[in-house]
């Protein structure tokens, strides 16, 4: 198989058509771009179906330009989205800035000469006349035409001047990083194939297109999204990951195993071939032996319905004798008190083995003191009272 059947051979798309082999024959090593806004502060599954095309990229010895949007993110992709996305603080992205490019270096190889990681601050801060010049190069139909806008324009949700430049603002991104191909998920086709009309304008060759698929979240329906809930983090515990896994539906088991580059034994029933998808992804971002442990705990936990052997200990203070479960649960395992009360709500918080009652939120201190408090399916916590 060439070099370009290799690197094609699960895109969506490849744009325009030839331009790959193209860039391929003049035999250099090329520019690979995707860029990451830091908008949240985990890497999910969805995310490595790119990564893992960047990595194929550079084991044929090309440079991944990998751009951390420090300043794209405090506008907002508005792709798929059908209202503006909430305003993340300086401080938020800088957090999640980090936490992106450590996450993204369990996929990318961590080498000078194939990999480049840039903030676009250091030159979207540009003089107000050179912003002038980028804004003049998209018309307000030619954006209004993206699928999302014209969905939000006609349900008559507000649309943001900022959101409006962001295209342009990513577009820019490969005009300053010289872009000989850039990645994106399908919903970032329009600004990849914007980001060539700039690169046109400001006399840079323009890059070829790449778009892969959307991997599916959790729950087989909507695109993996931390804002959904139906996403696995690449930093999820062993534990979590390999039970998150086996909550996918049956008929979406073969795309999630072709996206995430997991070969599967064709023979195998649809609960081997989970088990052997969880067990390969645990293996991937935590080792053979958290693996093999996870695998262990849930034969355990939830095939022989015992309870783990080693939980961690929380304490707890109680107010007039009792201990208010939602703020004890937000405390303990984070999330919010009202994410709590609707998983009493579902029957899903335990006390030593019996469910809590949703009208069971303020408890005896006395009960809760060396019981085991179990949340969902894969949470445990032992609980002591503090003092």
């Amino acid at each position: 198989m060439d070099s370009a059947a290799f690197l094609t051979r699960n895109v969506v798309d490849a744009l325009p058509a030839g331009e790959l082999e193209r860039k391929l024959a003049l035999g250099r090593q090329l520019r690979v771009k995707l860029g990451l806004d830091p908008t949240s502060a985990d890497i999910h599954l969805g995310h490595t179906v790119v990564l893992q095309k960047l990595r194929e990229f550079q084991d044929l010895g090309h440079r991944v330009v990998l751009i951390v949007g420090d300043y794209t993110a405090r506008v907002g992709d508005p792709s798929g989205r059908s209202k503006t996305r909430p305003v993340v603080s300086a401080e938020e992205i800088e957090h999640n800035l980090r936490t992106y490019q450590e996450q993204a270096m369990t996929i990318l190889r961590d080498d000078p000469d194939l990999l480049e990681v840039r903030r676009n601050s250091e030159w979207l801060d540009m003089p107000i006349s050179d912003f002038f010049a980028l804004a003049r190069n998209a018309t307000v139909a030619q954006i209004l035409e993206r699928d999302d806008f014209a969905k939000r324009w006609q349900a008559r949700e507000p649309i943001t001047i900022l959101e409006l430049l962001y295209p342009l603002l990513q577009g820019y991104d490969s005009v300053a990083v010289r872009a000989d191909v850039e990645l994106g998920g399908t919903d970032q086709k329009f600004n990849l194939l914007l980001a060539r009309d700039i690169q046109r304008a400001y006399g840079v060759p323009e890059q070829c297109v790449i778009t892969m698929p959307l991997l599916v979240g959790t729950d087989g329906t909507e695109k993996m999204s931390k804002t959904l809930g139906n996403y696995i983090g690449v930093t999820d515990p062993p534990e979590e990951m390999y039970g998150k896994t086996l909550s996918v539906p049956d008929e979406t088991m073969g795309t999630w195993a072709s996206l995430l580059g997991v070969d599967l034994d064709p023979g195998l029933g649809p609960r081997d071939a989970k088990h052997a998808l969880a067990r390969a992804l645990v293996e991937r971002f935590h080792g053979p032996e958290a693996a093999a442990a996870a695998a262990e705990h849930f034969e355990r936990v939830f095939v022989r319905r015992d309870v783990p052997e080693d939980i961690e200990e929380s304490s707890f203070t109680p107010a007039n004798g009792t201990v208010h479960v939602p703020a004890l649960i937000a405390e303990v395992f984070g999330g919010s008190r009202s994410e709590a009360r609707r998983l009493l709500a579902q029957g899903g918080v335990k006390v030593d083995g019996s469910p809590l009652g949703p009208d069971e939120q303020d408890v005896p201190a006395e009960r809760l003191d060396g019981a085991i408090l179990q949340v969902g399916k894969r949470r445990f916590r032992r609980l002591r009272r503090a003092g």
